[in-house]
């Protein structure tokens, strides 16, 4: 575990550092991208390579965010092509209903589709997001004030928000400032309210999922699905919380978003390992032989490098620093370095690890997966530029 003292010792991403980093993830975005216009990778690697995959599950947006990322970077024609190529493939995805019954719309059309729409003006990709604003709605539970994660809604078994959802609310408000039309900011806030009562912990560590009382709407429980045990800290759940108390900060000004990001970035911050590459739940430490997870360490600078556009004291630098920390230390301990070496960007993420307490398979253990990737890469561009986010 880490101390305040501790944290502020270690080197920060230096302007040469971060441009050299960037500039490699780009060109490597440049090589992948004729591998992955007509199709994409897949959640994870296996072997630090990606195999191709169709436009399924909850990951694919975050190739096509990197294609835009990179193309803001380069004005490279050719990726502006293969974004606009994958955008139809998001448009055909929710008018078919491919793989949408889930709240991981956000996920899916932000840094896809509404990136394109931000980037570009393509009213295909508008079209697209709104649609899938539509479809995130029609999740949401009155009793309980939430959307509704997986499963047939209403589901006893499945009557449950997850702390990753808090990603896919920055797609309602957009909807609801592009459409005029408050409904769709109206529930996200609401979510966010009832989410954020329920799932962090007086200690400020969260819970991954949370279940209601579908006749009531009351609270019932908090558990893991992919943590370590239900009363761990799983780290990407953690993460999501950095960004999503960001996230909800930045589009609600609630002070007291401010505070729970506060505590709960700290919380994760204590908790790193002396190389600061989070293991994937932080129930271990130091000397475990279990794996990391890099694509936390991505997801909380980012989350930590977006607070800080919306604060105005001296806490502005220690996160912007803290962020750089964390860069840095996934640059020399993770990322890719060449294509010989993967197809990816970052290596050693962990899409799920099976525990006697969580009912996943083990899966992209010890491999590159696609938010780790776009995180990443979205971390180094928000500390290179003002970068408007997709999100």
């Amino acid at each position: 575990m880490q101390t305040k003292e501790s944290l502020v010792s270690y080197d920060m991403m230096n302007e040469e550092q971060a441009k050299e980093a960037l500039q490699l993830a780009v060109s490597l975005v440049e090589g992948n991208v004729d591998e992955f216009t007509d199709c994409f990778p897949d959640s994870n690697s296996q072997d630090n390579f990606y195999p191709k995959s169709e436009n399924i599950e909850w990951t694919t947006g975050f190739w096509t965010g990197e294609i835009w990322l990179a193309y803001e970077e380069t004005g490279d024609e050719k990726l502006k092509h293969a974004g606009e190529v994958q955008v139809e493939s998001f448009l055909d995805r929710i008018l078919k209903r491919v793989d949408v019954d889930h709240h991981d719309m956000g996920f899916l059309y932000s840094p896809s589709c509404v990136a394109a729409w931000q980037l570009t003006g393509n009213e295909t990709a508008k079209k697209a997001a709104l649609l899938a604003a539509d479809n995130l709605m029609s999740r949401f539970c009155e009793k309980g004030q939430f959307f509704q994660a997986w499963g047939q809604l209403g589901a006893p078994d499945n009557y449950r928000l997850i702390i990753d959802c808090l990603l896919n609310m920055p797609l309602l408000f957009w909807a609801s400032e592009v459409t005029g039309n408050a409904k769709y900011a109206d529930h996200a806030r609401a979510h966010i309210t009832t989410a954020m009562r329920c799932i962090v912990r007086p200690d400020y560590s969260t819970y991954h999922t949370y279940f209601f009382n579908p006749e009531t709407g009351e609270p019932v429980k908090g558990v893991t699905h992919q943590g370590h045990r239900h009363g761990s800290a799983w780290t990407r759940g953690q993460a999501w919380g950095i960004y999503g108390s960001a996230m909800a900060y930045r589009y609600i000004k609630d002070t007291a978003y401010l505070e729970i990001f506060e505590k709960v970035t700290e919380y994760f911050l204590l908790h790193l390992p002396s190389d600061l590459i989070p293991y994937w739940d932080f129930d271990f430490d130091d000397g475990s032989t279990e794996p990391r997870d890099s694509s936390s360490a991505a997801i909380a600078a980012c989350g930590m490098l977006e607070m800080a556009r919306h604060m105005t004291d001296g806490k502005v630098q220690y996160y912007q620093d803290m962020a750089k920390r964390l860069l840095l230390a996934l640059r020399n301990h993770c990322a890719v370095t060449s294509k010989e070496q993967s197809n990816g960007l970052l290596m050693h993420g962990t899409y799920a690890r099976k525990s006697d307490e969580n009912p996943c398979a083990n899966r992209g253990v010890d491999e590159c997966n696609t938010w780790g990737d776009y995180y990443y890469l979205e971390g180094l561009v928000r500390i290179h530029r003002d970068w408007k986010p997709y999100w």
